[in-house]
């Protein structure tokens, strides 16, 4: 497999974002345990045009956040990993199991109890902590390895768009929700005659924004809506597609997710920290994160496999494909902000929010370590 200059840099953003969301999060942390917590938080809780500082975050940027991730998805159909079908159903099979086994075994846990609906929790892969953890193994890693967790990432990603749209849509008002997708079929029309002027797209994007948050649909489903509509053309340096992505890189990662993560990892510890970990909505979510993605992606790629429905890249290894699950386990943005959806109970949300920290900490270590080991020892065999 060859890396296109776009996922080079897609790589390379994500890797450096990874690391600046960490330091946001112990900040974040820092700042809620510490003397300026009660200030800290009622900072994201000020308002602004009838909405908090924290819901313009969460409902509005991440919508740039999902415009992107939209971009990317484009991309991969048109020419990346999952533009041929047969290369493309290793990543989407190990995603299937990343999202199948881990909701199974939180449901395991909260099925017809008050937390069930946090099912899509686990389920979440972060593109950025995962990419950024890979990175610190250097060159060793085989850019079939990055390519696959990046498609695997962002199969992920789709995936929890999608159970977002059909399972936390509360209330539908049809009449803005259809205004909204008028104007998609509008934009979608504009791509489809070629029309590379990016302001039509923008306007057309705020306006779909606003009818879709006024929809009961979430807002941020209009970020992935709007990639497909601009058009893509051969995917070049000058495809509006292609400059949208690459102007949204490092805004994105620099930017709106570290953000994002000021906003939503203010975690104040209090209480019984054993008696959170040990409660059926933590075990589902720490077990579906740390045990389920490793597991889920590895059967279903060796299934996948197996029946000859694709096949493994000469240059990885099961072994490798099962540390890659292991990173996929990072869920931390996504899973937070499936979260903020699943709960309206301030406790719950809080204590899942520390056991997603402390399950993408322990999920990230095992599969830098467990990855670091295989590496080596692929390095040592072909030095012999």
């Amino acid at each position: 497999m060859k890396a296109t200059k776009i996922f080079t840099d897609f790589f390379n953003s994500e890797k450096a974002g990874g690391l600046v969301l960490i330091a946001c999060t112990i900040l974040s942390l820092t700042l809620a345990n510490s003397n300026f917590g009660a200030s800290y938080h009622d900072f994201f809780q000020s308002q602004l045009a009838g909405h908090s500082f924290e819901h313009w975050i969460n409902d509005g940027l991440m919508t740039i956040f999902f415009l992107l991730i939209g971009l990317e998805l484009e991309r991969e159909i048109y020419q990346g990993e999952l533009s041929n079908i047969k290369d493309a159903l290793l990543p989407i099979f190990g995603a299937l199991g990343g999202m199948l086994i881990p909701a199974g075994i939180f449901l395991l846990f909260n099925y017809g109890t008050a937390t069930q609906s946090g099912a899509g929790i686990p389920m979440a892969t972060d593109i950025a902590f995962a990419l950024g953890i890979l990175s610190l193994l250097g060159n060793r890693v085989p850019t079939s390895l990055k390519i696959f967790l990046t498609a695997l990432a962002v199969i992920d990603d789709l995936g929890a768009i999608i159970i977002i749209a059909i399972f936390y849509t509360k209330t539908l008002l049809w009449t803005n929700l259809f205004i909204a997708l008028g104007i998609w079929l509008l934009l979608f029309i504009i791509g489809k005659l070629n029309v590379r002027n990016l302001i039509p797209y923008l306007i057309g994007g705020v306006a779909m924004w606003y009818f879709m948050l006024h929809s009961g649909v979430h807002a941020t489903i209009t970020g992935v809506l709007l990639a497909f509509a601009i058009p893509f053309g051969n995917g070049g340096e000058k495809s509006t597609s292609y400059i949208l992505q690459h102007f949204l890189h490092k805004p994105v990662a620099f930017i709106i997710l570290p953000i994002f993560a000021l906003a939503n990892t203010a975690i104040v510890f209090s209480g019984d920290i054993s008696q959170t970990l040990t409660e059926n909505n933590s075990l589902g979510i720490a077990l579906g994160l740390i045990v389920g993605k490793p597991l889920g992606i590895f059967l279903f790629a060796l299934l996948a496999v197996t029946f000859g429905l694709c096949k493994l890249p000469s240059d990885l290894n099961w072994k490798s494909i099962f540390g890659v699950g292991l990173l996929a386990g990072i869920g931390f943005t996504m899973s937070i902000f499936v979260t903020l959806l699943a709960f309206d109970n301030e406790t719950i949300i809080n204590n899942s929010k520390l056991i997603i920290l402390i399950s993408s900490l322990i999920a990230g270590l095992l599969g830098f370590f467990v990855l670091n080991g295989i590496l080596n020892k692929t390095y040592i065999d072909d030095e012999q």
